[in-house]
């Protein structure tokens, strides 16, 4: 009985619907969590004669019912977009047609009739009095296709929620209906791991309240959306809507008041999650579900100021090449899927891409290597990728040269991957061949010291532990100094600093030495305009220090700061005091010590002053807090 043309539809039978079907035809299903799984499984069962050489077409498919098992057979062949879930195995075996594609041409690509179909089947909502459905979770082309279907079904399920947006459908445009009481796919949050809390924390210290940001799914992006929780005034213009981000939402973390696009409202195209999301999404104004040319614009991705797209990853090379996940569990992993947000976060202002990544795998093999060549699903777009977090901290790549981007990588990796590294990299010429690596410097570097601190002039400073990969950035301290600086600083008129010599200073083995740098910009590695060190004296517990800071951030205040900041290291650590040795012209030193709040014994000897100050630790000065 056909059933699609009255106020109220008439509901069909699966197998009469399955008459309708002819040899050779092209049958689209609706994506992920809205595939019709009623009509899917009746389809797949079926032994009647005419279900023959049909051709499937779904965008992203990740339910069980088309599995390789399913599809050896000759009845079917599936046509997909997206090679991760279940079907990359299909795939790989030939028996699954993979049609690459950026996200954002699809709906081109169907309403051109360039990708024809004769009939599509859909899940939707149940119709209100007026005979009004929606598409529920899953719009990305599913008006399109049914403009273009000669026959179309809609598989009604009460599980579905009402969905605002580019959702909307009437039941006078469908042709055929089947009831469906199947739940849809719901996928229920991982349980919390400490490396990706770890990884998620470091993702978390980047991201700026009002920025803008695309989630998709796994432990990464539940793990953010936690840490996230207290930020202000977030944006969502994301493919997939999750538990975490609805949680972000009721929390007041997400509110979209400053996105240009779609204010006021979280932007996506597909939510995928658990019963408590589908209810939650039911007539909820404040999620926008819209096709995925809009969802996948860069243009409209890039509108939107501080957007931020973190995404997870497999494998990086020293260069910055990404090896997406893959596999079944994975969404949107291929280079087509995030090359339309990619190119959007080049666009925006303010904008950045980061990819987190456990160190090691679960096979502890690690996750940082010099070359991913072998690897399948490769991101070979280095020039995209600005920042990589790992659970030992976050590489900032975006502007240094592939010496710098391997130095800063190798500082992420797994302590104990990191000499192998080392030295494939002076092999393969991407370190020069006299790095210097101080093996026990890896294990000791003080990651627990980070602190920012606002100055005069709304100055905002960042000071963390030195790192190898500063070299470039010491050097262009160094050549900032005035010829004064620079003997004030080391007694001697050097007119270079060389890389022999640099690496030497930036090299740190953390036993009897401490480096903090202070940074602008960026808050992990900007510009470099101060650093203050100390060096522990061999037959007693005090230390000699020294500090410096860029001619044009003098004078408000960074210089007090550190010094009181290394106090607290240093008394943390078991040092009594600090010496130290000071030109007589160098009276912004002596001011320094004297505001530190300790006691100060200077002893003036041909033009040097020898500085003594003990630390009074009954009454320490006012210290810096150290955030860990």
């Amino acid at each position: 009985m056909q059933g699609g043309k009255s106020s109220i539809p008439l509901v069909d039978t699966p197998e009469y619907i399955l008459h309708q079907i002819k040899p050779g035809m092209r049958i689209f299903l609706g994506t992920g969590v809205a595939e019709p799984r009623t009509f899917v499984k009746h389809l797949i069962s079926s032994n009647n004669g005419n279900i023959q050489d049909l051709e499937l077409i779904q965008l992203i498919s990740f339910n069980e019912a088309l599995s390789l098992k399913r599809l050896k057979g000759q009845k079917f062949r599936l046509k997909t977009f997206f090679a991760g879930w279940v079907v990359e195995e299909a795939i790989a075996a030939g028996q699954v047609d993979l049609i690459p594609s950026r996200f954002n041409r699809l709906p081109g690509h169907f309403a051109s009739g360039r990708i024809s179909v004769d009939m599509a089947v859909l899940q939707i909502s149940p119709p209100d009095t007026s005979g009004q459905c929606t598409l529920g979770v899953a719009v990305d082309v599913g008006r399109i296709v049914m403009d273009q279907a000669a026959l179309v079904v809609g598989e009604i399920n009460p599980h579905i929620p009402r969905t605002y947006g580019e959702t909307f459908v009437h039941i006078n445009d469908f042709d055929y209906f089947i009831d469906s009481d199947e739940p849809p796919y719901y996928l229920n949050p991982w349980p919390p791991d400490p490396i990706f809390d770890k990884i998620a924390t470091h993702i978390a210290g980047i991201i700026e309240d009002r920025s803008c940001l695309a989630f998709s799914l796994g432990p990464l992006f539940d793990a953010l959306g936690r840490k996230l929780a207290s930020k202000c005034h977030l944006g969502i213009h994301s493919p997939f809507f999750t538990d975490a981000l609805m949680d972000l939402v009721v929390g007041g973390s997400v509110t979209n008041r400053y996105k240009p696009h779609f204010k006021n409202k979280c932007l996506t195209s597909y939510a995928i999650g658990t019963p408590r999301l589908m209810q939650w999404l039911d007539r909820n104004p404040q999620v926008e579900f819209q096709t995925v040319d809009k969802v996948f614009d860069p243009r409209e991705v890039g509108g939107n100021p501080r957007f931020g797209f973190v995404h997870s990853a497999r494998k990086i090379d020293l260069t910055g090449r990404v090896v997406l996940n893959a596999g079944k569990g994975n969404i949107v992993a291929g280079p087509a899927e995030i090359i339309d947000f990619i190119t959007g976060a080049e666009i925006s202002e303010g904008g950045y891409t980061i990819f987190g990544i456990p160190s090691r795998n679960l096979n502890k093999e690690p996750n940082i290597r010099v070359s991913v060549e072998r690897f399948v699903n490769l991101l070979n777009q280095r020039e995209g990728v600005d920042m990589v977090a790992t659970e030992y901290g976050v590489a900032r790549l975006r502007g240094r040269s592939l010496r710098e981007r391997a130095q800063a990588l190798i500082e992420i990796a797994h302590p104990d991957d990191r000499p192998e590294l080392v030295r494939k990299a002076k092999r393969k010429n991407i370190l020069y061949e006299d790095q210097i690596f101080l093996v026990n410097s890896t294990k000791l570097y003080p990651q627990e010291i980070s602190i920012s601190h606002s100055f005069k002039d709304n100055l905002e400073v960042h000071f963390r532990p030195i790192k190898p990969s500063d070299e470039e950035e010491m050097r262009r301290l160094f050549y900032r100094f005035s010829d004064e600086a620079v003997y004030a600083r080391y007694f001697s008129s050097i007119r270079t600093m060389p890389h022999t010599r640099m690496q030497q200073y930036v090299n740190v083995d953390w036993t009897r030495e401490m480096s903090i740098v202070g940074l602008v910009d960026e808050s992990d590695s900007g510009r470099i305009v101060a650093e203050g060190r100390y060096i522990c004296e061999l037959s007693r517990p005090w230390a000699e220090v020294a500090f410096v800071v860029d001619q044009a951030f003098q004078r408000k205040g960074i210089s007090t700061f550190l010094y009181q900041l290394l106090i607290q290291i240093a008394s943390e650590r078991g040092i009594q005091g600090f010496t130290a040795e000071v030109l007589f012209s160098n009276i912004g030193m002596m001011k320094v010590f004297h505001k530190g709040g300790l006691p100060v014994h200077a002893h003036l000897a041909n033009g040097v002053y020898s500085v003594i100050i003990p630390f009074n630790l009954s009454s320490p000065p006012t210290k810096p807090v150290v955030m860990t």
